[in-house]
């Protein structure tokens, strides 16, 4: 089914291009994976024949695209176009009906189920998901990406310590840039990197030590939990309001945001004490810039689910 106009695309996370030939006539599908969902186009001999959109969440979300063309002899082809598994799509072309082109020979083109799973339950503004929060977001999301790999750079290039001040000081100029801008740049994650990479330049400077600067995420863990605990258990009213303005989500309850956020922090300080004490700098580098990202981005999900009622058990199967 083709869409009937193109949305608003968000923020693209992957593209995705096949090409085939189909009576000598060259072909190719492009396809973007983007916040918003995902966007094919068809090109029949280099020119745009037909288009198909899907949303990121929702029924619609998981089925597969049908891109429908003649070619040149008046020969009609359809191209189906879905994922293959968690990261890759796939396509098959078939020709008055008969399977012609298939980009993985043998390959179930479907949505996998425990993904489809997942993009069902969060089917949406009517299951409690605002997608375009998400969106407005890209920015302070995009700064802190931005400040942990200024972070990581400087760190390879120099040392634990000068990475720590020059974070410190890239931190301060956007906190002072954000009162000349209405582009929100620290608001959530990047406002709290920023905080992380001013404790950093504050360890290495009273310290000289790359241990103290290692302890940076072992410090701000254990006061963050403190503070979101503590909140938590007041009902979220400071905290916990405050971080949910930031999420996709409209049926979070505060109170057990701020609770979820505390025992995460207390994980990621634990984490972080283990490698900090155990691993070289090199190690602990690369950790604390992707690795320790991206643990975070799984438990949370996790917190999410507690925050908004749902069984912490059936987040683990969908999301395995």
């Amino acid at each position: 089914m083709a869409s009937e106009g193109t949305p608003g695309k968000g923020m693209k996370l992957a593209t995705y291009r096949r090409r085939f030939a189909v009576d000598g006539v060259a072909c190719e599908v492009t396809c973007e994976s983007r916040m918003s969902g995902l966007h094919s186009e068809l090109f029949v001999d280099g020119t745009r024949v037909a288009e198909d959109h899907t949303p990121a969440a929702g029924a619609e979300a998981i089925r597969n695209h049908r891109l429908a063309a003649t070619l040149p002899d008046g020969t009609p082809i359809e191209v189906e176009l879905g994922y293959v598994n968690w990261v890759t799509v796939g396509i098959a072309v078939r020709r008055e009906g008969v399977l012609v082109h298939e980009s993985h020979p043998g390959r179930r083109i479907a949505y996998p189920k425990r993904a489809a799973k997942m993009a069902l339950a969060q089917g949406g503004a009517a299951d409690g998901v605002d997608l375009e929060q998400m969106k407005r977001n890209r920015v302070p999301i995009a700064v802190d990406i931005a400040l942990g790999l200024l972070f990581y750079i400087v760190a390879k290039a120099t040392d634990l310590s000068t990475a720590a001040i020059v974070g410190a000081v890239a931190g301060l100029a956007l906190v002072a840039a954000q009162r000349f801008v209405k582009v929100d740049l620290i608001g959530g994650l990047a406002l709290f990197g920023v905080v992380m990479l001013l404790i950093s330049a504050a360890l290495a400077i009273v310290f000289q030590d790359d241990m103290a600067v290692k302890m940076r995420s072992t410090i701000l863990g254990l006061i963050s939990a403190a503070l979101f605990l503590g909140d938590g258990l007041l009902g979220g009213n400071r905290l916990g309001k405050g971080l949910a303005r930031y999420l996709p989500y409209s049926d979070i309850d505060p109170g057990r945001l701020a609770v979820g956020m505390g025992l995460l922090g207390l994980v990621m300080a634990g984490l972080n004490t283990l490698v900090a004490f155990y691993a070289s700098t090199d190690i602990w580098l690369f950790y604390s810039t992707f690795v320790d990202f991206a643990l975070i981005m799984v438990m949370i999900l996790f917190v999410f689910r507690y925050a908004r009622g749902r069984p912490i058990l059936g987040a683990a199967r969908a999301s395995a």
